[in-house]
């Protein structure tokens, strides 16, 4: 959605002010840990864009609370696997031999994560998971939560994602339907799953090398039924962030559902 759109649909502007209401109105409150998905347009026109969003919720969380946002450099990864748009095959020798190494201080995200995940990646002392399936934080337990992640299933156990959860996490989606913390319940759940092997470079004792790494094919395109099936029950709070219908939930209230899920349907 270009900004003249977002524009043209929002009434009136977006500003901290009304940010940091909405979030407590959904219930944010201090000293959460909080994983934010989120779409800057379906807010509305904010005064001051990204900058805003990530201050709001900084300040609802307060000192004592933790941000955290996926912030997946995906296009590390192995160009057989890419789809939007996938690339000829002729080139993914190339790609492959002469990608630079995945460097967590420098590697943006893939631009379907989100321009408020981006602005967040590069905020000052936000902590980085170091794999191209990274999740970053700031706050409290920010280096708790990134400083371990599985190589393969990085968002499996033992990853970040499943630290937020342990920590008692809460998900808060603004105005989307991504939920990267369903991966758990694709993780956990019992069916016939596919393993895939993905790679990307990084380097290892100075020396660029591809790594292989397992992960299960992508379960995704279910996501957004368990989130509408999840949202009519009790452990689903939806209220408006701006002009987002926004939902907040605890991670291991929506893991177990969404495990449940995949065995009932897909089992």
């Amino acid at each position: 959605m270009s900004e003249r759109d977002v524009v043209e649909r929002t009434e009136f502007p977006i500003t901290g002010d009304i940010l940091r209401r909405d979030l407590k109105r959904i219930g944010v409150k201090r000293g959460m840990v909080l994983f934010v998905q989120s779409s800057l347009s379906a807010i509305g026109w904010v005064c001051g864009g990204p900058m805003t969003v990530i201050d709001s919720l900084l300040g609802v969380l307060g000192d004592d609370g933790t941000l955290v946002m996926p912030c997946m450099s995906s296009d590390w990864s192995d160009p057989s696997k890419w789809e939007n748009p996938p690339v000829p095959k002729e080139w993914w020798g190339t790609i492959r031999d002469k990608m630079p190494a995945f460097d967590k201080e420098r590697c943006p995200i893939r631009c379907g994560m989100g321009i408020v995940a981006e602005a967040f990646r590069k905020w000052p002392n936000v902590s980085r998971s170091d794999h191209p399936t990274s999740i970053a934080a700031l706050g409290k337990h920010a280096k708790y939560i990134t400083s371990i992640q599985p190589w393969s299933f990085p968002l499996a156990e033992g990853s970040p994602l499943e630290r937020c959860m342990q920590l008692g996490g809460y998900g808060l989606l603004i105005g989307t339907t991504r939920n990267t913390t369903l991966h758990l319940s694709e993780h956990l759940a019992r069916f016939d799953k596919r393993v895939i092997t993905n790679g990307a470079p990084i380097l290892e004792s100075g020396k660029r090398v591809w790594k292989e790494y397992q992960e299960y094919d992508d379960y995704t395109d279910h996501f957004p039924k368990i989130l509408e099936e999840f949202s009519g029950t009790r452990s689903c709070k939806r209220s408006k962030i701006g002009y987002a219908m926004s939902h907040l939930f605890r991670q291991s209230d929506i893991v177990e559902f969404g495990r449940a899920w995949f065995e009932r349907e897909l089992g």
